[in-house]
């Protein structure tokens, strides 16, 4: 019987897009966002987004972000973006380029002392689907429970019961509950800012679209307990009654 199998594979990583690359100014602020939403980002893995950052790579010290988000229980696995010589920073450290599926990002070179090693070819993105048919949707009957993920790759997830709090559910396309949200709801994965959110009763302890997220905190002004649609206008979240 052979020992291991290898099959390529489409997964959704969340980019830390590092507007100021200095461990005592991300490691602190993402802390603060564990405080006020238990659980958040809690074991992801990420992806550090290089692109933002103006300083030299001698500069960036990569070492130190890396320790930090581990003591955070963020496990970084790559990076994206940012100046070949960045990437290679962050590369002789473990990080290496991250592309994604169709991208056309440059590749990193390696370091002189590295060894070129081939790379295997990235799996195409599911093609859209054919005129006509709807994108596949999944419908969760049970209860969404604490420490519980739910994630409907490519298409709508419809939840007919609640979500509660410390529990996550995860689309590509739209998110329905027709019961509570009291947990995390992330739709539009994929960056696809058109995807919405609906609740019946609406009392999140995170929600985002297309990459954009709120915590409970900042929904000062949304209707909590009520039907609620969420929606990206720009780069703002709009919280319509329903």
């Amino acid at each position: 019987m052979e020992p291991f199998r290898l099959r390529g594979a489409n997964f959704n990583l969340l980019v830390l897009r590092l507007l100021d690359p200095r461990p005592e100014a991300v490691v602190p602020a993402i802390g603060d966002q564990f405080r006020r939403a238990p659980g958040f980002l809690r074991f992801a893995p990420v992806v550090l987004g290089l692109d933002d950052i103006a300083l030299p790579a001698h500069e960036v010290d990569f070492a130190g972000l890396i320790a930090g988000l581990r003591e955070l229980t963020i496990v970084p696995i790559g990076t994206t973006g940012g100046s070949p010589e960045l990437r290679n920073a962050a590369m002789a450290l473990g990080l290496p380029p991250v592309r994604s599926v169709g991208g056309r990002e440059e590749e990193a070179p390696l370091a002189a002392a590295a060894a070129a090693a081939p790379v295997a070819p990235e799996p195409a993105a599911p093609p859209p689907p054919p005129p006509g048919m709807a994108r596949p949707t999944m419908i969760v009957e049970q209860p969404v429970r604490a420490g519980q993920r739910v994630y409907a790759a490519g298409g709508d997830l419809i939840v007919t019961a609640t979500v509660n709090a410390g529990g996550e559910v995860i689309a590509d396309g739209n998110i329905h509950v027709y019961g509570a949200l009291r947990g995390r709801a992330i739709a539009g994965g994929g960056n696809n800012a058109e995807a919405r959110v609906f609740a019946q009763n609406f009392d999140p302890e995170l929600i985002s679209i297309a990459g954009y997220y709120a915590v409970r905190e900042g929904l000062t002004g949304a209707p909590i307990g009520k039907a609620v649609q969420v929606r990206l206008t720009g780069e703002r979240m709009r919280f319509d009654p329903i």
